[in-house]
């Protein structure tokens, strides 16, 4: 357990506008402040935000910003390999329905992981999750998705578990089921396969949602319907990739069976707009899969206008978005989206921790919370103005200094 922490001194303070929202709709982004201030902490939980002249680590927050944790509520960690050869060939102008049809895209990543060691996958994944975390990651979710059998999928969960052992960070784990169809069957016959595989699932892995990515190379709205009915039955949240290269019309579906996500939305229909932002449902969105693979930009003004519950997350993959920064989300997302630093802020801390039901202990700045916090080396406004920069000086994790940049040591005494 930590000893006392007081972080003094700030230029902005980033506080909800009132203790124990589970969420923000995002018209409400605005009333968040980031006025000067402290924070103090003692043992893993948020105590105050009076300086503590008592506490044993004294941070210089001088010029500084102090903010909550980023919450990155949806990648594939583990997976196993790259796929930089396929990322040439968008660029040069191959679809990437046309990669996957042709043997690459997920089952690219499938054959990687299937010759890949469990020491060498878990390697790779707790490299990525330190990367993650100096860059301000202190919670991240991560999806099966590219074993496709039952067998490797099973695998991937139990290696999932495995990396929730071994990292810092709390994690959550979604099987993602119904990512492709495996060679041998259509969608009708692993829809089936999906569901005599979910009871163990539930039962002897750490997942705690069920996912499927509804397209044309993947599964359609019906078996999304199918998907929502087994996770109500088994307990398990629903989360869905939809709406990503084309418009299958799935939000309805989605809302529908209860979905605690809808995932991508590039191609979001205009008449769904309405319907998402009414429900209880977040609309995660992933700009750096839409860069890298030069996707239709989502209708993410539309959406805060609207009072959608906006989530931003990396998408972090080894083919169509082989980013783990959360900084660099955040500033594509306020170019590409309009969006201002609030906004993008709300979206990646406290209604990401809501996707993952993490938010009563994580994703603001509240006394009792879990003490996962960043100290930025400069104002809020410079994270997405300078695009590619690490602004995280040094973050918190339940109280304890994780990573401190070298640069930024001279903050810390004690």
């Amino acid at each position: 357990m930590s000893p006392g922490v007081s972080i003094t001194g700030a230029a902005q303070v980033l506080r909800p506008p009132e203790d124990g929202l589970a969420f923000m709709r995002h018209d409400r982004a605005g009333e968040l402040s980031a006025e000067p201030g402290s924070v103090a902490f003692e043992g893993d939980r948020i105590a105050g935000f009076e300086p503590d002249p008592t506490a044993v680590w004294q941070i210089d927050a001088q010029g500084c910003a102090v903010i909550p944790g980023f919450v990155d509520c949806h990648t594939h960690l583990p997976f196993a390999g790259w796929r930089a050869e396929e990322y040439e060939m968008k660029v040069t102008g191959v679809p990437y329905e046309e990669i996957a049809r042709a043997g690459g895209g997920i089952r690219a990543s499938a054959r990687a992981l299937a010759r890949a060691s469990d020491d060498a996958i878990l390697a790779q994944a707790r490299a990525l999750a330190a990367e993650m975390l100096a860059h301000g990651t202190t919670t991240f979710e991560g999806k099966s998705g590219y074993g496709l059998s039952v067998e490797a999928e099973l695998r991937l969960l139990g290696l999932a578990g495995r990396l929730a052992e071994g990292v810092p960070q709390p994690t959550a784990t979604t099987a993602l089921l119904a990512h492709a169809v495996p060679d041998g069957y259509d969608a009708d016959g692993w829809m089936e396969a999906v569901a005599a595989m979910v009871p163990e699932v539930a039962r002897a892995t750490r997942a705690t949602a069920l996912d499927i990515y509804v397209e044309s190379i993947g599964f359609t709205n019906q078996h999304l319907r199918r998907m929502g009915e087994l996770a109500s039955a088994h307990g398990l949240d629903l989360r869905t990739h939809v709406e990503q290269f084309n418009s299958h019309r799935s939000i309805p579906v989605a809302l529908e069976v209860g979905a605690r996500s809808v995932d991508h939305l590039s191609c979001l229909h205009p008449d769904d707009i309405g319907p998402l932002a009414a429900a209880d449902c977040a609309a995660v969105l992933l700009p750096g899969a839409e860069f890298m693979g030069n996707e239709h930009v989502p209708p993410a003004r539309e959406l805060v206008e609207a009072g959608a519950l906006c989530v931003l997350a990396t998408d972090a993959n080894p083919g169509t978005s082989p980013i783990v920064s959360m900084p660099l989300v955040i500033g594509l997302a306020v170019r590409r989206y309009g969006w201002n630093v609030l906004e993008a802020l709300l979206a990646a801390t406290l209604n990401a921790a809501w996707v993952l039901r993490a938010s009563t202990d994580t994703g603001s700045l509240e006394v009792g919370k879990r003490a996962d916090i960043l100290l930025l080396d400069g104002p809020l406004e410079h994270i997405p103005y300078r695009l590619g920069h690490n602004p995280v000086a040094i973050a918190f994790l339940g109280g304890e200094p994780v990573w401190v940049r070298p640069d930024c040591a001279w903050r810390v005494a004690g």
